[in-house]
């Protein structure tokens, strides 16, 4: 929550723009070099970057001792799922068009909003009900049923809806369980998980066997070999790691300057950002179903949020949608 003594809204909302536009350079960067590189590679030399600026934040808000922490089972738990959101949504990034796979996991709203039921006990009446519905028709729409034949098979267009599924149980867990701990030690955390995770990817798949013989574009992404950089593919590795530091530092200083009603809408240039980069860098043209899907997805989580702040209470996880990172 926002510390109530602080109470800086236009520094909040500029701190929000620029970790939203690190976010989509970053999901640029990684489509851009999915084609020669394994997913676990990208993700281990983006983490050991990451972790420095990770630890220089730990330094400013207390030192090594605020990694202390009772509950290292529940960091765990948390670690792995953004682990297994993050590869499940990379790998359609690999395939899709960027802004239609960030539209398709702006559905996290509308998963948490359900997962609140059971594990929260939280009653959600007929008016949220009704946003998530439409929100989940406009990820219908985008998954085009009508059509036979799709360009990506039809599990391909799933992956970012489970990246956001996963996220949603994250975040709905979070809030269950309680994390106490300081946002650069769970930036810390999460790091550690993505190092231990690419690294036991690597010992099991890192010389490619098992990309032997796989046609599709997301396998092979998630199983190709891992291979030394040549000197020109070092600075796009480099900016990875330094967006993943950016992105955590300026989303926890938006909403610690800002309430999160006057953040958390701002967290949606993201999608024109997707788009922009992916019509401006990759020929991208999104489809009409697209654009129908995407506005109703934005339309029906911007309904729960801004009714979830009328009636005052936070929801759950929202502070936090972009945590995939």
């Amino acid at each position: 929550m926002t510390d109530q003594s602080i109470d800086r809204p236009t520094a909040g909302i500029i701190f929000i723009c620029a970790g939203v536009a690190a976010i989509s350079v970053n999901d640029v960067l990684i489509k851009y070099l999915s084609g020669g590189y394994p997913l676990h590679q990208m993700i281990f030399i983006r983490s050991v970057i990451a972790l420095i600026f990770s630890f220089a934040f730990v330094r400013m808000e207390g030192g090594l001792r605020i990694l202390r922490t009772d509950r290292p089972l529940l960091h765990l738990l948390r670690g792995a799922l953004v682990v297994f959101a993050n590869m499940t949504f990379y790998a359609a990034v690999a395939v899709l068009p960027l802004g239609q796979a960030t539209a398709l996991f702006f559905a996290a709203p509308l998963f948490i909003t359900l997962l609140s039921i059971p594990l929260l006990g939280e009653r959600v009446g007929l008016p949220r009900i009704a946003a998530v519905l439409v929100g989940f028709a406009g990820v219908l729409v985008m998954q085009r049923p009508w059509e036979g034949n799709l360009e990506q098979a039809r599990w391909v267009l799933m992956l970012p809806v489970i990246a956001a599924a996963l996220y949603a149980l994250l975040q709905v867990l979070t809030r269950r369980l309680g994390v106490t701990s300081p946002a650069s030690a769970l930036a810390v955390y999460s790091q550690v998980t993505f190092l231990l995770f690419s690294t036991g990817f690597f010992l099991v798949a890192g010389d490619g066997r098992f990309a032997e013989g796989v046609e599709n574009d997301s396998l092979r992404f998630l199983l190709r070999p891992w291979i030394w950089p040549p000197a020109d593919d070092w600075p796009l590795f480099i900016a990875t790691g330094v967006c993943s530091g950016v992105i955590g530092y300026c989303l926890s200083a938006a909403y610690r300057l800002a309430a999160a009603a006057t953040i958390a809408p701002f967290e949606y240039i993201g999608l024109p950002l997707a788009f922009f980069w992916g019509f401006a860098i990759f020929g991208e043209i999104p489809l009409p179903s697209t654009a129908i899907g995407c506005a109703l997805i934005i339309a029906s989580g911007l309904f729960v949020f801004l009714r979830e702040q009328r009636r005052g209470r936070p929801q759950p996880g929202r502070r936090r949608l972009w945590g995939r990172r």
